[in-house]
């Protein structure tokens, strides 16, 4: 078979195979472009590879912070990057166990408790304990005497009326603050403020519930802002399940105590408790037995933690805006510009269950939620639990 090739004169001339083998040239402009195609392929596998490699680093990161409590933000920028919550992905917070959480679920279907059955569950199972210095391995401990002497219902209330203030966005342009300043007491969250969003969310301050990574952070100043040196200090820190208090104290997830004692000594006459870890873990246990579904083994919000401690002072308990009212939004604190749905769903804390908890007890109208985001609670106290029938499936932590 012979093959042809076109001669600049434009004849053709057969070779024969035993002819001497012809190289091609191809031309330069059809070269660049084989080149250019060559390239092209070359970088797309080479981009690609580099994406791969990037979303297995960030999904190890964002793994590592969730087990470690530590926004993601903080772990890329730094500490100071904070400006805005970062909530965890649910599906990975929920498969977590950094507490050491060992909580057999009853097995079978379990009755639904009515509200009054579930207030007195409550009220009977978990136990409003603030660290005394007879406590061990305090009572050891040179600045002990920096503690309260008195467990915090012992020291403060009862008060009449109280309102929680919770720092939902939805606040924002609620009009609320006067309803809420003609309370008795008046409990916040956090680094909230209200200078400046007095109309919203009023200006007393009675009881300030700060956890330990607010007291921690720099960017908050807690040894200095005026925002923590009015009013009674009430903190926490997620401590093991099991409670042992010489464990959390050897192990906390931010230096509550020695920020405790740096206070102190600032400022030796501010009232200042530290809740029981066992109380956050006996709340748990309550919201977990009145859930069909697994719920986070993370301890509950500061929302819901300062609804039961004003339940154990006051004689009726207002809660604000915990559930969320037609002002909904996804703006997480109304004293920011950050929006996420998971500030009302909840992530990393079993936020979206404790709602559902709240909505049961709640002995005020589903309008006076809808309308003022507003819950009525009874205090404990008012709580008639003589003939209460709930079961107790588990003995107290």
């Amino acid at each position: 078979m012979g093959y042809k090739e076109r001669q600049p004169g434009g004849q053709n001339k057969a070779f024969h195979h035993r002819s001497p083998v012809i190289f091609y040239q191809i031309p330069g402009a059809a070269m660049d472009r084989v080149s250019l195609l060559w390239r092209l392929r070359r970088r797309a596998r080479r981009g690609a590879l580099c994406m791969a490699l990037f979303c297995m680093t960030m999904a190890l990161l964002y793994t590592f912070c969730a087990e470690n409590s530590i926004p993601v933000t903080d772990a890329i920028f730094g500490v100071k990057a904070r400006t805005r919550a970062q909530p965890r992905a649910h599906t990975i917070v929920k498969a977590m166990n950094k507490y050491g959480v060992k909580y057999p679920r009853p097995a079978g279907h379990r009755p639904k408790l009515s509200g009054p059955e579930l207030l007195c569950q409550i009220k009977e199972m978990v136990q409003i304990t603030t660290l005394t210095p007879d406590m061990e391995p305090f009572s050891g401990l040179p600045w002990a005497s920096q503690l309260p002497l008195h467990q915090i219902t012992s020291d403060i209330g009862p008060f009449k009326t109280c309102a929680v203030v919770s720092s939902a966005g939805s606040l924002k342009n609620s009009g609320l603050g006067k309803e809420i300043d003609t309370h008795d007491a008046v409990i916040r969250f956090n680094a909230a403020p209200t200078t400046g969003f007095e109309k919203d969310v009023g200006s007393k301050t009675t009881v300030r519930l700060i956890n330990s990574q607010v007291m921690a952070s720099e960017d908050h100043h807690f040894l200095s802002s005026s925002l923590y040196s009015a009013g009674i200090l009430v903190s926490w820190d997620p401590g093991p399940y099991s409670s042992d208090l010489r464990e959390w104290f050897n192990k906390t997830d931010y230096p509550i105590f020695k920020q405790y004692q740096r206070y102190r000594r600032l400022h030796p006459q501010q009232p200042f408790y530290i809740i029981h870890p066992r109380m956050e873990w006996q709340l748990w246990q309550r919201i977990q037995d009145n859930m069909d579904e697994t719920i986070q083994k993370n301890p509950p919000s500061s929302g819901l933690l300062g609804t039961v401690l004003m339940m154990s002072l006051c004689e009726v308990v207002h809660v604000y805006e915990f559930l969320p009212s037609r002002r909904k939004t996804e703006l997480c604190h109304y004293y920011q510009r950050f929006s996420d749905a998971a500030c009302t769903l909840g992530a990393y804390h079993p936020l979206l269950y404790e709602k559902n908890l709240v909505k049961r007890m709640n002995q005020g109208s589903d309008r006076d939620i809808y309308t003022y985001g507003r819950v009525t609670l009874p205090g404990f106290n008012k709580i008639n639990c003589t003939h209460s029938s709930t079961p107790n499936t588990q003995s107290k932590t």
